[in-house]
């Protein structure tokens, strides 16, 4: 099964648009991100729905951020691309009758309700702002190793 990785690339979108500038078209990014830029406005289009981002058609338009990263959390993003599938696991529904398969439902529906919740409390908890923060420290590291000292 093919992993769903529109959060990733919309995450992705959000932070390079924060630092190429107040308007970004969906060529340029999708060349940064090595995407066919029909797949990147579908992405941002849901952004757009959501208010995070915003759009201008026509000669000199593009996407802009409506919101500073700090106040959109990674939840609002999920949220913006229609909830996907959190996990590609999930109950057996063929014999409802059937009181082995009821068990089993029963313990993986739990298991995966409480992990959906943590997963989504963490969504919730960070923002976008934070992962941009994150960049930004391993930038410094790998410039730092990079950098050797005078002899």
């Amino acid at each position: 099964m093919r992993r769903d990785s529109r959060l990733s690339v919309a995450l992705h979108v959000l932070l390079h648009m924060e630092d190429m500038g107040p308007v970004v078209t969906s060529e340029a990014m999708g060349r940064l991100l090595k995407a066919n830029p029909v797949v990147v406005r579908r992405t941002m289009a849901g952004l757009r729905d959501a208010g995070i981002l915003t759009s201008v058609k026509g000669h000199g338009g593009g996407w802009s951020l409506a919101r500073t990263l700090d106040t959109v959390t990674l939840g609002d993003v999920y949220e913006a691309l229609g909830t996907p599938t959190l996990f590609s696991i999930g109950p057996h529904d063929e014999s409802p009758g059937c009181l082995v398969e009821q068990a089993v439902n029963d313990a993986l529906g739990k298991a995966l309700d409480q992990a959906a919740a943590l997963l989504m409390q963490h969504l919730r908890s960070t923002s976008v702002a934070d992962l941009g923060r994150g960049v930004r420290r391993r930038h410094a590291r790998a410039v730092k190793r990079r950098v050797k000292p005078h002899a």
